[in-house]
């Protein structure tokens, strides 16, 4: 008996502990329902998504909402959403729901839907940015009319058992709770209304729930040492390994190769890593005063493209970023006292579409830090990142003992001439 509930206990703790993220304590995807008006047999409400993480979004094919009705209400009708089963509505004569599934699946409507159908911040395909990225397309909305419900504060049950995709697993939702009634202005900002009743929902994510392996690996290089640390061998399993296909496989020429199915199954490129994205990290260049690494994302998957991609770095040089060149940047400063981890994602129209594998699968950046005197140094890895997490899942880094090193006798006259050297070959390649 002690046994069982040791194990138990160790449990809730290992799902408590998955789902925190110490980078991100109070990201969580808030659904907010406010009932706005009462009908003859139930409600009209307003469901709203919050994605209030700083750096994980919900990519295509978008979130996925569920839950379980209290009594026998079902779905008259719907605006901005839908639900993906109408099921069993044989006992209605007249007006036939649009669902009345003890346990719906709502999905949202994909752009360029009638303008009848549509809700405001909907119709987005399911796709919601995150809150460090966009926070005004950090939302999904859509109505929906119960019927067979309560018709007031006291009479009216709470649904259970929320469910999230996003879009696949890894979020869990708690109950829901009644909350002090959402607030409206009017256009003109002259009158306040209110829902005349609100429940929230909060889901956190944990990669834990979301998947076995990692989805990402990352890889070293520098100037000062010919080695390249590569991702290690199966970073993100090798359940994959007897389908991946080889970059030069005629297969790759077949039409429809691209398409994603419906179950996300992935079509990855044959790496020793076989992960779907690896991030390169290159010291390329030291300066008196300033140091410079590269930053480059490849896709090895030929069925996934990355919308509203991110990139989450920790480095105790973040707190002194002088340039970033091709990518926008954000600080992260979950606790006010330390500004070691940064956010690296895509800048609008140019390059925040990462696509399939192939010539065109990757992006890449330089970064311009300066250094502090007191802490720079090239020894013991110190000019590699802590963590790396792509899309908000954390990152396999190499073993620290791989990563490369300085030469056992090297002088900071040959550091210099080795910048030296390498800043002439990057401009006559450049000139070439």
């Amino acid at each position: 008996m002690r046994f069982f509930v040791s194990a138990f206990f160790f449990l809730v703790l290992l799902t408590y502990t998955a789902a925190y993220d110490p980078l991100d304590p109070n990201g969580n995807v808030t659904i907010k329902w406010d009932i706005m008006s009462w009908t003859p047999d139930g409600y009209v409400a307003v469901v709203t998504l919050n994605n209030f993480q700083m750096y994980r979004h919900i990519m295509s094919p978008g979130w996925t909402l569920g839950w379980t009705w209290a009594k026998k209400e079902v779905i008259w009708s719907m605006v901005g959403a839908q639900a993906t089963e109408q099921g069993d509505c044989s006992k209605f004569k007249g007006d036939i729901p649009h669902c009345c599934k003890k346990i719906p699946t709502v999905v949202d409507l994909l752009p360029g839907v009638p303008y009848n159908q549509q809700f405001t911040n909907c119709c987005k395909g399911g796709v919601v940015a995150a809150w460090g990225q966009d926070p005004t397309a950090a939302v999904s909305a859509f109505q929906l009319s119960v019927g067979l419900a309560g018709t007031s504060n006291k009479t009216v049950k709470l649904p259970k058992n929320f469910t999230l995709l996003g879009p696949g697993p890894g979020y869990t939702c708690g109950p829901a709770k009644v909350v002090p009634s959402t607030a409206f202005l009017t256009p003109d900002r002259r009158r306040k209304t209110q829902a005349l009743m609100t429940w929230n929902v909060t889901c956190t994510y944990s990669q834990f729930l979301a998947r076995k392996n990692p989805s990402c690996c990352v890889s070293f290089s520098s100037f000062y040492n010919d080695t390249i640390t590569p991702c290690p061998s199966c970073a993100c399993g090798c359940q994959n390994k007897n389908k991946c296909v080889k970059s030069d496989s005629k297969i790759l020429q077949m039409k429809g190769i691209n398409t994603p199915k419906k179950d996300n199954t992935p079509l990855l490129q044959c790496t020793h890593h076989m992960c779907p994205v690896r991030v390169h990290w290159h010291v390329k260049q030291n300066y008196k005063d300033y140091w410079r690494v590269k930053l480059a994302v490849t896709n090895f998957n030929y069925r996934m493209n990355y919308t509203l991609w991110s990139l989450v770095v920790q480095h105790p040089n973040l707190n002194n970023v002088t340039q970033v060149f091709s990518f926008d940047y954000k600080p992260l400063v979950p606790y006010e006292s330390i500004n070691d981890t940064g956010m690296f994602y895509g800048m609008k129209y140019y390059n925040d579409l990462l696509m399939e594998a192939g010539p065109f699968g990757n992006i890449q950046s330089e970064v311009l830090l300066q250094k502090d005197k007191n802490t720079f140094t090239f020894k013991q890895g110190w000019a590699f990142p802590r963590k790396v997490y792509f899309n908000g899942d954390e990152c396999m880094l190499p073993p620290p003992d791989t990563y490369p090193h300085l030469p056992n006798s090297a002088p900071k006259s040959l550091l210099a001439l080795s910048t030296l050297i390498s800043s002439l070959i990057f401009l006559l390649i450049s000139i070439w």
